[in-house]
């Protein structure tokens, strides 16, 4: 960084700048020229970082003039710190005109390194000399990267964050800043150490959780140790009214003694009330911590376990977080406030009679005792209980899934036979843990029952046997006291039972959330720019459990803007193929290149929004169509879709719908058929312009006249860009400038439809056989027409 600017003149203004700063001067901050100031303001409410962000995404920068400065600014500051952001990944918010110094600060997190929004002064500027680029936000929308500072001549040197790395900053005092800045700024650095997010689940890691609240809780426990003072008051008072009041007959110590009553009863109502606020609101953030933890760490597993385990497993388990939620937030947490009381009461239960307060201890510790000893045979038996709750689970959403096959095959009768089976079985496992509970219940009752019976009993036998007369005033006082002390004592003892069911719950949902996410890619790789070849070398690929590979030693290359069609019979290796491609499966052997990058070093996140895939069997989302195509760039226009939907040939029937592109599409998508759910599957594809499109079978579900539409379009859709079309019609592969062949894994041939048909065997093959209806002289005349080499 330059220096040298700023040291050459101990004014530091006086010099010759040049540069983009000089705007700076005139009043107007720099890094928002009159580009990026009429891109703002003619950008309609929240549509401001929508338009720089999107402009950017279709003309592959990264950091070019059609970012927002303040973008640009926080691309420019994580790029010094090693980390490469993409600018289409910014959220936009609904309703903010440019990027706000909290949504800066969370994207830079969600990209994986530490980040503050923070409002800052002078002389802490002055302070960040070996920080590292700051981002500061500036009044009029436009930002700028502090990137050193000189406390000798009391000035900060700036940067624009649209100018290049080899570009030196401008050295600028506190009068010309503080007129553009009002003290926002982002600061950011790399991650120490390993992120909170991607820490092991378990039980440390909701004690972390909880730690992170550790201000309100010292509140919380302030509240309670007094609360915990004040129940003595009354008690003490009780004592006071028996031992004095009715022994001397004093009004006046009444009088007094119900005054001090009523101040500390409006104490501890006042302090219960603001205890039970913050502990709500506690709640409340750790509820949503743990709820938003929960989904980004599903959202990052790898699509084969979803693949493997069904999804009513999946969602029984990851339900089971909100039981550790109500334990943390509820009886552990009131547990423990409640042993606070503990501090206080046992001690002057002790000075009020210590034999009894021995014996409400004595009590106590059987009672936990007797759980303790159930503990290992109640582990085991509800362990079974969580598999039979898991099966039932998996079978209910089997059924919910699968709805339309049962319903067409008529297999109700089946899955209810299955589902009763499910239910007893768990009612079986739950009637047994039921009775194993009730053992220590039936054990620990007569035990709380002595408790609150059988001490006052013993405590009123040694008040007759006192002759001082001053024993009954204390018998009350520890009678009012003995179950405020027993309570939290018994309750501890239940939350060790309880921890049982709690435990369980949290292996259930570690079982899910502590699987491998999906390469880390999400937060970090390469974020080139695609231009679309396409690049296998010895690629061999095997999936977990069998032997047998997918993909054997798989080599080709084709350019960029190559139409590559694959074919083969089912199991060759087709779909596998794709799913490399998209980064799915990273455990293969040998390279796979996208522009002489590999795959596997590629950000994920940015390889498949470079690609547009279309499967053969597509979701849409709940929503208008127009939402749906545009989900992947929610700040895009209904422009935007009608010309994607063009594109993919959907435009037609869209627009004969009563509400076009407004119309709803329910859930499983029943008021659109096959076909046009194709359509808009392929038009939600285009919408991102990708480099590399990729279509899995995607013509399978259309008929012949929307299969004929699409394929017309093809040549224009495959215009600057490659495209890989799976399919098994080799009609529509004609046109393709490469057929790759598959046969169990290995690739047989490349080469254009007519060379195949001349030298590939299973090409000419499957063409024959799809063919032969075409002509009724046969299908080598058929497979011949299209061939120079005449039939013998």
């Amino acid at each position: 960084m330059c220096f040298a600017e700023a040291n050459a003149s101990p004014v530091g203004l006086k010099m010759d700048w040049k540069g983009p700063l000089v705007e700076l001067l005139s009043g107007q901050t720099f890094g928002l020229g009159t580009h990026s100031a009429g891109l703002v303001s003619a950008a309609g409410p929240g549509e401001g970082c929508r338009a720089a962000r999107n402009g950017a995404a279709r003309h592959g920068s990264a950091g070019g003039d059609e970012i927002h400065p303040r973008l640009a600014a926080a691309i420019n500051a994580a790029r010094f710190h090693g980390m490469e952001l993409d600018p289409r990944e910014f959220p936009c918010i609904h309703g903010e005109q440019m990027p706000s110094a909290a949504a800066l600060s969370a994207w830079l997190q969600n990209a994986g390194m530490w980040a503050r929004a923070v409002r800052l002064r002078w002389r802490q500027l002055m302070r960040l000399q070996d920080a590292g680029p700051v981002v500061l936000l500036f009044s009029d929308g436009g930002a700028g990267l502090l990137v050193g500072v000189n406390a000798e001549h009391n000035v900060v040197i700036l940067r624009d964050p649209r100018a290049g790395a080899s570009e030196c900053g401008i050295a600028v005092d506190r009068l010309r800043l503080e007129r553009v800045w009002s003290g926002e700024a982002v600061l950011l650095r790399a991650r120490r150490g390993q992120p909170e997010t991607d820490r092991p689940f378990g039980l440390s890691w909701l004690a972390g959780l909880v730690l992170q609240e550790r201000r309100s809780l010292r509140d919380v426990g302030l509240a309670s140790l007094t609360l915990s003072f004040l129940t003595i008051f009354p008690p003490l008072l009780v004592m006071n009214v028996v031992d004095k009041v009715l022994t001397h007959n004093s009004y006046s110590t009444l009088a007094l003694l119900s005054a001090l009553l009523a101040i500390a009863a409006v104490f501890e109502v006042l302090l219960g009330y603001a205890r039970r606020l913050i502990v709500l609101v506690v709640g409340m953030r750790l509820d949503a911590k743990l709820n938003l933890h929960v989904f980004n760490r599903v959202l990052r597993l790898p699509l084969d376990y979803f693949e493997r385990h069904p999804a009513g497993e999946t969602m029984h388990k990851i339900v089971e977080v909100y039981k550790v939620r109500e334990f943390l937030t509820g009886k552990l947490l009131s547990t423990f406030l409640d042993l606070t009381t503990l501090i206080v009461l046992l001690p002057f239960l002790f000075y009020l009679n210590t034999f009894l307060a021995s014996m409400v201890l004595a009590c106590a510790a059987s009672i936990m005792l007797v759980i303790l000893s159930f503990l290992r045979p109640l582990r085991h038996v509800f362990g079974r209980v969580v598999r039979a709750e898991t099966e039932k689970a998996s079978a209910l959403g089997e059924t919910v899934f699968g709805i339309k096959t049962i319903k067409s095959l008529a297999l109700e009768p089946q899955r209810k036979a299955l589902w009763d089976a499910r239910v007893a079985d768990a009612a079986a496992w739950r009637l047994a843990f039921g009775k194993l509970t009730n053992w220590p219940q039936t054990i620990v009752a007569p035990i709380e029952r002595f408790m609150s019976v059988g001490i006052v009993l013993v405590g009123a036998y040694m008040a007759l046997a006192d002759n001082t007369g001053y024993a009954v005033g204390a018998l009350f006082a520890f009678m009012m006291l003995s179950m405020r002390v027993a309570q939290p004592l018994v309750g501890l003892a239940r939350l060790i039972e309880d921890y049982q069911g709690v435990s369980a719950a949290i292996g259930e949902v570690a079982s899910v959330l502590n699987r491998p996410p999906e390469a880390e890619a999400a937060f970090g790789g390469l974020l080139p720019r695609f231009a679309g070849a396409i690049s296998f070398e010895d690629v061999s690929f095997t999936y977990e459990g069998t032997k047998i590979p997918a993909l054997d030693r798989v080599t080709f290359e084709v350019p960029a803007g190559t139409m590559l069609g694959i074919v083969g019979r089912s199991g060759s290796g087709k779909s596998t193929l794709a799913r490399l491609l998209q980064g799915i499966n990273r455990d293969y052997n040998g390279f796979l290149k996208i522009d002489g990058n590999d795959v596997r070093e590629i950000n994920l996140r940015h390889l498949r929004q470079s690609f547009g895939v279309v499967l053969q069997e597509n979701f849409l989302f709940r929503g208008s169509i127009r939402d749906n195509i545009i989900a992947g760039r929610p700040g895009l226009t209904l422009d935007d879709a009608v010309l994607a939907a063009r594109l993919a040939g959907a435009e037609e029937f869209i627009e004969r719908m009563p509400n076009g592109y407004e119309t709803q599409i329910e859930e499983g998508s029943p008021n659109v058929s096959g076909g046009q759910r194709q359509r808009i599957a392929i038009a939600r594809a285009l919408i991102n312009d990708p480099r590399i499109l990729i279509l899995d079978e995607a013509t399978s579900a259309l008929d012949p006249e929307s299969e004929a539409l699409l394929n017309a379009s093809l040549l224009r859709i495959a215009r600057g860009r490659t495209m890989v079309i799976i399919s098994h019609r080799l009609s529509s592969l004609i046109d393709c400038d490469q057929i790759l062949v598959l046969e169990r894994g290995k690739m047989v041939d490349i080469a254009p439809h007519r060379l195949l048909l001349e030298r590939c065997a299973i090409y000419r093959q499957l063409w024959m056989q799809q063919s032969r209806h075409l002509d009724s002289r046969g299908p080598c005349h058929v497979a011949l027409a299209h061939s120079p080499v005449r039939c013998s």
